[in-house]
C-alpha cells in the first residue's frame, strides 16, 4: 500500500468515525471549509473559477 493510499484510507476511517460521534459537526465542516476558501479568493480569482468550472460543465 503506499503512502497516498495509507493516507487517504486513514482519511477516510476518520471521517466515518467522526460523522458517527458528531454528525453535525462533520456536515458542518464538509459543507464549511470549501465555503470559506472559496469567500478567501480574490474577486479575480473567483471569476477566474466560475469561468473554468463553466467551461468543464459545458463539455
Amino acid at each position: 500500500m503506499s503512502k497516498n493510499a495509507k493516507i487517504a484510507a486513514g482519511g477516510v476511517a476518520v471521517g466515518l468515525i467522526l460523522l458517527i460521534w458528531l454528525p453535525w459537526w462533520a456536515l458542518l465542516i464538509v459543507l464549511g471549509v470549501p465555503a470559506a476558501a472559496y469567500l478567501a479568493l480574490d474577486p479575480s480569482q473567483r471569476r477566474r473559477l466560475r469561468r473554468v468550472t463553466r467551461k468543464e460543465i459545458g463539455r
